[in-house]
Parts: C-alpha cells; structure tokens; sequence
C-alpha cells in the first residue's frame, strides 16, 4: 500500500443540482464548458466575465453573481470550484465550502481540494478519465494526447446504441458470460467496421439481429498462460485480453501477486490453488472440467514448473480437448 493515500474514482450526476464556480476567467470558463453539457445548475460568481460566460449567461445557461465572492453563493450548492487569481480567495472557499461537507476544487491547488478534475477523453456517452491524484497533472495529460489517438471515435456511437438496446439485450442473453461475449462481439467485430464506414443504419440492422436471433458462443474456454512474473508489463496483447475475459483464475499465490492479478476482470473469481501438486493429482481434469462448467472461461496462470509436470499438464489439455472444450495456450 501507498503511504499517501489513494483518490476514489467516480462519475457525478450533477443534472439539475447546483454547480458554483468562482471565477470570471479563462479557466473560469473552460471549467463551465465542461459543466453545461451534465443539465448541472451553473452558477458563475466574478466581478466580469469572459465574452462566453457572458454569452452563456445572457441565453440563460448560468446565473451570474457580480462581485466579489460572498459565502450565501455557496447555499444550496452541490460542487464548487474556485478558480479565481487570488490563493487567499481560493482558501477563504475552500474553508467555508469544506465546513459546509460541499466537495471542492481549486484549481491547481490540491492542498486545497477535496477532489481532483481528471484529464478526459471525451467519446460522449462514453468517458475515459484520468488522474495523478494531483501529483503530475501534466503527465495526465500527456496521456490523454496518447489516448485521443487510441481511442475509437465511434465508440461513443456504439455505447449509444448498445445503451438504448439493454433491456434488449438482458433479454436476448441472461447469461452474463454469453452476454460478455456479445459485447465482445460488438466491440471487435463488424459493428464497427460499420460505425467506421459511416453506415450507421447497416450496423443498427445487424444489431437488431443478433438480439432477435442470439449468437451462441462456447460456454467454456480454457486459457493457459505463462507467468509475466511480477511484471505486468510483460504481458502480452493476447494475455491482457484472456484476463480481461476470464470469468474466474486459476493461480499458485506463491508465484503471482497482485500486479499481475490486478490486470483481470474486478469480478472475476480468485481461486488460489498450489497448482504444481494439484496438476499431478488424480482428480484434475475432472476438477477443471467442473470448474469450466461452472465459472465458463477460465484462465490458469502458470508458474514455475518442473519438466514432468507440464507433460502432465499437456495430457490433461488433451483430455479436455477431446471432451470438445476449447483451449487456448498463450506465452509471454
């Protein structure tokens, strides 16, 4: 563990309820621009204002308090955000707003804040936000320029989509793990390559039709994969994705930690096991094709093993391919 502690990532719902930003400015109004498409009550409070928050205000987007800051703006308010020039103005906020248990931001001073604004990648419904708990707020945002690049256009379309259908598709696919893949589906396969081509209507039609006619995927998989050690970063692409699949793991604790096991699904089931002894018992493969029936795909982290052993294991893949389960072996 950290010995400072850690920032607890979440997404407010501010529709209707009141934001209070104090500051007239250019950061004033970049922290408003974010504001107004969340339907948040936007009150400004400044002495002036930038030719936008003007706009915004005289179209009747914000409430504009002039003047100097006075406490009642606070009243009623959910969030403030102080963004004015002045440090002595900006604590004075954050005082009073703090006494109040109202959440608070001062810009470029997390002394002074109770939460940090993260760098955002904007792919409206969807949003990826990213943080340095306010240590390093311009490696944030570096690498949200490398995410911009990343990241899918059109996912924002998808997520739409696939939002407007999830009554649908709970229907179409009650099982978790055949709904996982259904969503896996809708990510990598042709509905994007629709989106991408700007056939939007072909990729509702083709959506439609996966829900009115439901895909069958494998209910089980096995995925052997050789241990990264305690480094992460050697997964490979293929093995990242196997963890963010699995719907349970298959793990020795003495050889894995939670660097490597941190990288799967946060729901995914843990199941510790000294794998070496347990591969070489009689009851294994019944054991896995039980837990395959159960937890559906499943993934084994391999550790450390003598030579006799992996010829064990590779007798027992072979059985569970014959029993017609898939099984997929992955090295780093």
């Amino acid at each position: 563990m950290s010995d400072s502690p850690s920032l607890y990532p979440v997404f407010l719902q501010l529709h209707d309820r009141k934001v209070l930003v104090v500051g007239g400015g250019a950061v004033a109004e970049r922290k408003v621009r974010a504001l107004l498409p969340t339907g948040a009550r936007v009150h400004v409070g400044a002495p002036e204002l930038t030719d936008a928050l003007s706009a915004w205000h005289d179209s009747g987007h914000l409430v504009w308090h002039e003047g100097e800051f006075r406490p009642a703006w606070l009243d009623g308010a959910w969030l403030v955000i102080a963004a004015t020039d002045h440090r002595e103005v900006n604590a004075r906020i954050s005082e009073l707003a703090t006494e109040r248990h109202l959440w608070i931001n001062v810009v470029d001073d997390p002394a002074l804040s109770s939460f940090q604004v993260p760098a955002v990648v904007d792919r409206a419904p969807l949003t990826l936000a990213i943080s340095s708990g306010g240590h390093a707020p311009v490696l944030a945002r570096r690498l949200r320029e490398r995410l911009e690049a990343l990241v899918d256009h059109h996912l924002g379309e998808l997520a739409a989509m696939l939002g407007e259908r999830r009554s649908e598709i709970r229907l179409a696919y009650p099982d978790l793990a055949q709904r996982r893949h259904f969503y896996d589906w809708a990510l990598d396969g042709p509905i994007m390559q629709l989106l991408n081509a700007g056939q939007k209507a072909a990729a509702d039609a083709l959506l439609d039709q996966a829900l009115s006619s439901p895909i069958a995927w494998p209910r089980a998989q096995l995925t052997v994969l050789a241990s990264p050690g305690s480094d992460p970063g050697l997964l490979t692409l293929k093995g990242l994705r196997a963890l963010h699949e699995a719907d349970a793991l298959l793990f020795d604790p003495r050889h894995h930690d939670d660097a490597v096991l941190g990288m799967a699904r946060r729901d995914a089931d843990r199941l510790p096991v000294h794998l070496e002894e347990w591969l070489t018992q009689g009851e294994a493969v019944a054991q896995l094709q039980q837990l395959l029936q159960t937890r559906g795909r499943l993934v084994m982290l391999l550790g450390e093993m003598l030579p006799q052993t992996l010829e064990t294991l590779a007798s027992h893949l072979e059985r569970l391919e014959a029993a017609g389960i898939p099984v997929q072996r992955l090295h780093v």
